[in-house]
């Protein structure tokens, strides 16, 4: 901490009301946002008295904070989360599954489409979820879609698909189909989605009856796989509960400096499923505990009832558009005290892991630090693709804190190929130009991957913009490994092979190269695709474009068969397809 001095005539003129306020370190960057009902006593409290080895972590690297006076605690509240989710810091606890959990979505129209999405916002669809399993959405969906003959396209196609010819789709869009047959669908797979699957069972054990008498035993099969798959999809859900309204029961277990906060979803009754996440805070745990929460509900939609333990003093209810109970007794104490078990037991489970993990990449940034002589915190890594100097690019990749920041990463389209140090020299050009063009934060350390002359070459490009910023080389061996780190002037620094350093920096060099590698092959993937099918004879852009959102992927289109493409193109067409990509010996 720095700077006391200054920190302490802005304490002095905190007002005693509800707001927010940000920590800042030496380089202005905000490292915590926090919530108070009263300013001054609440940021006084970080520079006063002792603190626990978390928290003084935090306050060791505070230079400087800014408040904001709110009309309400429940206006502080939202503000707090959204300048979590403006400015990221590094010492808040984050909801970390940035994609948020998949549902499943019924949807209303006429001819009905079953699918798994995320970051559920439509009105006029049905959800049922979450499932913080994605695969057991998924095999539920597919589940749902062999049974119910349900429309599978997302857009009505002008022909007949393959689904039809196969018995799993009704082809609404060449026949007119009675509504009362969707709606009868629909209304028994909202059912068995809110847990009562006895109806779908009955139905199918009567059609396998059916099948065995008239000795069609390979669709008896059929059917008794899956009344197979039902009771595995159905098994995990054996603790029930009276009320069949859509409940969320969160609690949460504290040790050693980590909080590990579960979450049970009740759907239809029954507990569809759990979340968890066990993190190290530097806050008080009320704090990080409803801040996962503000979090967790702006990706996700609220329950009718959410259930929260009793020792929670935030009044979430302005906040939340949903009944809130902190149960004291009976069933639902019950149910809370489970979910705390399982915090508790997932605590003791992964805390080591964790833990380590932490340990770790802080030695590992200690060890960088010393190397360097300044401290470390933010990387970025730069590392460079191409075929004998087609589709030349570039991608960066960025670590905070030891952790990737996919959020961060950035691929570069690169100018003719010349030499590895003339698209070294682009790319550093156009990352740090830009950067100084939008007056943006540069990193604590820049890292390219290779020798000298790469090193040289981004060293050339960060003098003539006068960017005074860390310059080092990753160095391999002839295995294409990593070997050493090489700072700007040629000199090899030090790193043993067995310290977490070493580990950081092989993770670092294999997500650069994997991110870089990714999208050479996908350029080079979509360039070869639309070369192959220009060749094609009647197939004009209109149909190469039908064919492309079907199959997505050359991998695919190649392994339809000539009929399966005639339902897409005219027949002389899918011949004349399937003959050329075949001949095709390029890999895709």
């Amino acid at each position: 901490m720095a700077n006391m001095d200054k920190i302490q005539d802005k304490l002095d003129l905190l007002p005693a009301k509800p707001g927010c306020y940000m920590m800042k370190d030496k380089h202005g960057t905000i490292i915590y946002v926090g919530k108070a009902k009263k300013l001054n006593n609440r940021v006084r409290s970080y520079f006063r008295g002792v603190h626990d080895t978390k928290t003084t972590r935090l306050v060791q690297n505070i230079d400087d904070f800014e408040t904001i006076v709110t009309d309400s605690e429940k206006e502080s509240l939202i503000l707090e989360i959204n300048l979590i989710k403006k400015y990221t810091p590094k010492y808040n606890i984050m909801f970390m599954d940035d994609k948020s959990y998949p549902y499943i979505m019924l949807t209303k129209d006429k001819a009905p489409v079953l699918s798994v999405i995320r970051n559920p916002k439509r009105k006029d669809v049905y959800y049922f979820g979450p499932f913080p399993d994605a695969g057991a959405a998924h095999k539920t969906k597919d589940l749902l879609n062999k049974i119910y003959p349900l429309r599978k396209c997302k857009h009505m196609p002008n022909r007949a698909c393959l689904y039809y010819h196969l018995g799993q789709c009704l082809a609404p869009c060449i026949h007119d189909i009675d509504p009362e047959i969707y709606q009868k669908m629909a209304t028994e797979i909202r059912k068995f989605l809110n847990g009562d699957t006895k109806a779908v069972v009955d139905q199918l054990k009567n059609r396998m009856m059916e099948a065995s008498e008239k000795m069609d035993y390979e669709r008896a099969q059929e059917y008794h796989e899956l009344i197979l798959s039902i009771d595995h999809v159905a098994s995990n859900q054996h603790v029930e509960f009276a009320d069949k309204k859509d409940q969320d029961a969160f609690n949460y277990y504290y040790d050693k400096g980590y909080l590990c906060i579960q979450g049970f979803f009740i759907r239809g009754g029954k507990i569809l499923d759990r979340a968890l996440s066990v993190t190290p805070i530097y806050e008080e745990v009320e704090d990080a505990f409803v801040s996962f929460l503000m979090q967790y509900y702006q990706k996700n939609p609220y329950p009718q009832i959410l259930y929260l333990p009793k020792d929670i003093q935030t009044d979430l209810s302005e906040v939340f558009p949903c009944k809130i109970i902190k149960p004291q007794r009976g069933e639902k104490l019950r149910l809370m005290e489970m979910v705390k078990e399982n915090a508790k037991k997932s605590h003791i489970d992964k805390f080591e892991l964790v833990k380590r993990k932490d340990e770790n990449r802080n030695e590992a940034l200690e060890e960088l630090s010393n190397l360097l002589g300044k401290k470390i915190s933010t990387i970025e890594i730069y590392d460079n693709s191409h075929i004998s100097g087609a589709f030349n690019v570039s991608g960066m990749v960025v670590f905070k804190d030891g952790k990737p920041s996919k959020k961060d990463y950035r691929t570069y389209k690169l100018d003719t190929y010349v030499s590895d140090t003339d698209s070294m020299k682009e790319v550093i050009y156009r990352r740090y130009f830009r950067l100084l063009k939008e007056q943006g934060k540069t990193n604590d350390l820049l890292i390219v991957d290779g020798g000298l002359g790469q090193i040289h070459a981004a060293k050339e490009i960060l003098d003539a913009l006068d960017i005074d910023i860390t310059l080092c080389g990753l160095v391999k061996d002839d295995k294409h490994r990593t070997a050493s780190l090489m700072d700007s002037e040629g000199n090899i620094l030090p790193v043993k092979k067995d310290q977490p350093l070493f580990f950081l920096l092989t993770q670092m060099q294999d997500e650069v190269h994997r991110f870089a590698i990714t999208f050479h092959k996908k350029l080079r993937s979509k360039a070869q695709t639309k070369s192959i099918l220009d060749e094609i004879p009647g197939l004009g852009s209109v149909r190469r474009k039908k064919l492309w959102n079907h199959y997505k992927s050359m991998k695919k289109m190649k392994a339809a068969s000539v009929e399966e493409l005639t339902e897409l193109v005219p027949k002389q067409v899918a011949e004349n397809v399937y003959r050329i990509i075949h001949e095709e010996k390029k890999d895709f």
